[in-house]
Order: C-alpha cells, then sequence, then structure tokens
C-alpha cells in the first residue's frame, strides 16, 4: 500500500501486472495513474480521487467505493464483481468492454459518458444518473433500473426487458425512449407515462 501510495504522489505512473488484497486506501489522490492488468480484491477505498486515470484490464473484486471520484477515467476491458459503490462519481468516464456483476451503483454519476460495450448482471442502479451520455452497445440482465435518470440519453437499441425498469427521469416529449425494448408489463406502465388508455376486452 504505501509503495502504490508514493505512485500516486508521484503523479502520471504506470502500476502494472500486480494485485493489492485486503488493502484500504482513504483521501488518496491517484493524479491520472494508469492501471494495466491489475486485481484489485477485497479492498476499500473511501474518499480516493481516481479522476483521469485509466484503467487497462483490471479486476475489482469484493471492493467498496466510499465517496470516490472517478471523473473522466478511462476504464478499458475491466471487471467489477461483487462491488459496492453507491454514488461512485463517472462523470464524463469512457467506459469500453467494462462488466458489472452484482455490483451495487445506486445514486452512481455516470452522466456525459461514453458507454459501451458494457454488460451488467444482477446490479443495482437505483436513481443512478445517465444525463447526455453516448451509449453503445449495452446487454443488461437482472439489473435494477428504478428512477434511473436517462434525461437526454437516447435509449434506441437498449433492451431493458430483463429487469426492473421503472419511474425512470426523461425529458418531457420522451424522445429518449425511441428505440427501446421492453418487456409486456413494461409497456403497459409505459402506456400510462405516455397518457394512453388501454381498451377493456
Amino acid at each position: 500500500m504505501d509503495e502504490l501510495i508514493d505512485l500516486f504522489a508521484e503523479g502520471d505512473e504506470l502500476v502494472s501486472n500486480t494485485a493489492f488484497e485486503d488493502m484500504e486506501l482513504a483521501y488518496d489522490v491517484a493524479n491520472g495513474a494508469t492501471f494495466d492488468g491489475v486485481v484489485f480484491r477485497s479492498c476499500v477505498f473511501d474518499g480516493v480521487d481516481w479522476s483521469g486515470s485509466t484503467f487497462h484490464d483490471v479486476l475489482f473484486r469484493g471492493c467498496r467505493f466510499i465517496r470516490c471520484n472517478m471523473e473522466g477515467c478511462w476504464l478499458n476491458r475491466c471487471d467489477f464483481v461483487d462491488c459496492s459503490a453507491p454514488g461512485l462519481n463517472l462523470l464524463k468516464a469512457r467506459l469500453s468492454s467494462v462488466s458489472f456483476a452484482s455490483c451495487d451503483l445506486s445514486y452512481a454519476n455516470l452522466s456525459e459518458g461514453r458507454i459501451g460495450p458494457l454488460a451488467a448482471r444482477d446490479t443495482r442502479l437505483t436513481e443512478a444518473a445517465l444525463q447526455g451520455a453516448k451509449l453503445g452497445q449495452l446487454r443488461l440482465d437482472g439489473c435494477e433500473l428504478t428512477r434511473l435518470d436517462v434525461f437526454k440519453t437516447p435509449l434506441s437499441g437498449v433492451d431493458v426487458s430483463r429487469c426492473t425498469f421503472a419511474a425512470l427521469i426523461i425529458s418531457g416529449d420522451y424522445h429518449e425512449l425511441r428505440g427501446l425494448t421492453v418487456n409486456a408489463e413494461q409497456a403497459l406502465a409505459l402506456s400510462g407515462l405516455l397518457g394512453i388508455q388501454l381498451a377493456d376486452e
């Protein structure tokens, strides 16, 4: 841990081909470091500022992110497994070939980012912000998307039929919904949002 903190202090450093387990960092600043081929296992990051950092081929397993900032980061071929990261700030981040499995990203901020390809399974995104983002290929399975804020983020090509998807935040003309794939129950809920009444059989 001390070596990693020293690298942070130097700024723009490369951390590669290593693993960290049961490490705890609090209020450290990564200073735009690059992580390549790194595994973080059962680590706790409290108030860590990762902003502007780059992550290639990185695995986070069983980690906790508390009040962490990843604004402007580039995450490429990264996996998050069984991680807790409520409120994680990923504003203007680029996520490419990233996966989340059994993670908590409630209240996370992914606004204005470039996202995709991305896969999320059994992951909570309750009240997460996804405003003004550019979405690529997304695969969502068993995710909690209640009160997701997708204002000014087109959802064309996104399939939420295998997820809990309700009470979303969108613009007044609902243009974000064009091209979105939903299941029958979700379509019924959205018809009420659009002011459509279904005839009695």
